[in-house]
């Protein structure tokens, strides 16, 4: 079993910026791939980035591609989103995942594990 724990949401105006985190236990986090999702009010829960388990490798969808970047500590079992140059339209609750099926981050049923989602509110 793993516990993901993500903090670092709140309100932001637009064209600033978040960092959200995500504290993983239970596991070996250097063993695992991580992700990062997000769902917007009637929306379905999308992929935004993710990261190897060795940090080297990293995804994101396009949309978010120069804007955020995800990181990992492996010390501190944490995996970052950093978010720059935040939009209304990434307004949603931020979700990580762990444990990887596949080799398919975007996908949320290839992830076992998720945290409880954290709220990111952009105003214009």
């Amino acid at each position: 079993q793993m516990q993901l724990v993500e903090s670092g949401g709140g309100l932001v105006q637009a064209g600033g910026s978040l960092r959200l985190s995500c504290t993983v236990s239970g596991r070996t986090f250097s063993a695992e791939d991580m992700g990062w999702f997000r769902q917007a009010p009637g929306k379905e829960r999308a992929f935004v980035g993710g990261i190897s388990l060795s940090g080297r490798g990293t995804y994101y969808v396009d949309s978010v591609k120069g804007r955020f970047t995800v990181s990992r500590d492996n010390a501190k079992n944490t995996v970052y989103l950093q978010m720059n140059s935040l939009s209304p339209e990434d307004t949603a609750v931020y979700y990580c995942a762990a444990d990887l099926v596949t080799s398919r981050y975007y996908r949320d049923s290839d992830w076992r594990y998720w945290g409880q989602g954290t709220q990111v509110t952009v105003s214009s």
